[in-house]
């Protein structure tokens, strides 16, 4: 049997789409794949979700997220995609052999940001490691910080942590920054940040929360160890669209293409949060997506089968 709507990931983006859906009556299925909920299952307190003035943990909130989506009828199957064919309709979706077919399609599978695989480093993220500043850097007010990097992500990761650090210092691996001049010149003024050229970070500090770093010089080879209270990774992220090359049109770095709200190239599949936004990266940017692309698929539906 056809399902109506197949969401494939989870996160605030799939999650909030498999409540519209199943409000919807659509009876939709989410295979929410192996790393379920998305990047904020990697992050302790959130505190700028709406609708919670205390905070709440991230994994926490993701199972309220999940809990309100089955309450309604949302089916999931915790596993990932391993294969799509969004050829010809309905839509065929693979779980290792298990064939799944679909009217519609909402991808919703995110993006990983990139770290440095160095020791020390998973023990301590979300202690301290981080790599959402307007996420995490209200909890470093009067610390010291520092920040992966060169690029413009980097630099306004920087700029806006002085708004709470006592002092940022950027770490980069080689002597000048790929940073727009603008951006560059911003943080490079700012009395509150310094840089540290020609520099890795090779191993990160502290049993329950960061404490310090290594770090490596490039052209000598000397390590040395700075005191820190938490280390923001600003490398970049890369969308997690692997299984969708060739089925979907994405852009240079992957990102899934959408135009009118969250239509793909292919007509019948939406995408929302992570795996198409590479600006501002919320999760309330992410939730708010997967209500446009239930709502699309919906009315996308109703317009077929009108």
């Amino acid at each position: 049997m056809s399902e109506k709507v197949l969401i494939i990931g989870s996160g605030p983006a799939g999650l909030t789409a498999a409540v519209y859906a199943a409000r919807a009556d659509l009876s939709p299925m989410m295979i929410e794949g192996m790393m379920a909920g998305g990047q904020l299952m990697l992050t302790t307190d959130v505190e700028n979700y709406p609708g919670f003035p205390d905070g709440i943990m991230g994994p926490e909130l993701m199972g309220q997220f999940r809990k309100q989506a089955e309450r309604f009828g949302t089916r999931i199957i915790s596993s990932d995609v391993t294969r799509v064919d969004f050829s010809e309709r309905p839509f065929k979706v693979w779980v290792d052999e298990d064939l799944h077919e679909a009217e519609s399609i909402v991808i919703s599978t995110g993006a990983s940001a990139r770290w440095l695989n160095v020791p020390g480093e998973e023990k301590l993220r979300g202690y301290g490691v981080s790599a959402c500043a307007t996420c995490d850097g209200f909890f470093f007010r009067d610390k010291e910080l520092m920040v992966v990097g060169g690029g413009d992500s980097a630099m306004e990761e920087a700029t806006f942590l002085t708004k709470f650090a006592s002092k940022v210092t950027i770490v980069h691996r080689r002597d000048e920054f790929r940073a727009s001049k603008i951006m560059a010149r911003r943080a490079l003024e700012n009395p509150k940040i310094e840089v540290m050229w020609n520099s890795t970070i090779t191993e990160i500090l502290g049993d329950t929360a960061v404490t310090g770093v290594k770090v490596e010089d490039t052209q000598t080879g000397e390590v040395t160890e700075h005191a820190t209270d938490g280390v923001f990774m600003a490398i970049g992220h890369d969308p997690n669209t692997a299984i969708f090359q060739g089925a979907l049109e994405l852009d240079d770095e992957g990102y899934i293409i959408t135009t009118n709200n969250t239509a793909t190239s292919v007509d019948g599949v939406f995408a929302a949060g992570d795996v198409v936004d590479k600006v501002y990266r919320q999760a309330i940017t992410a939730a708010g997506m997967g209500c446009e692309a239930a709502l699309d698929a919906e009315r996308w539906l109703a317009h077929e089968e009108g």
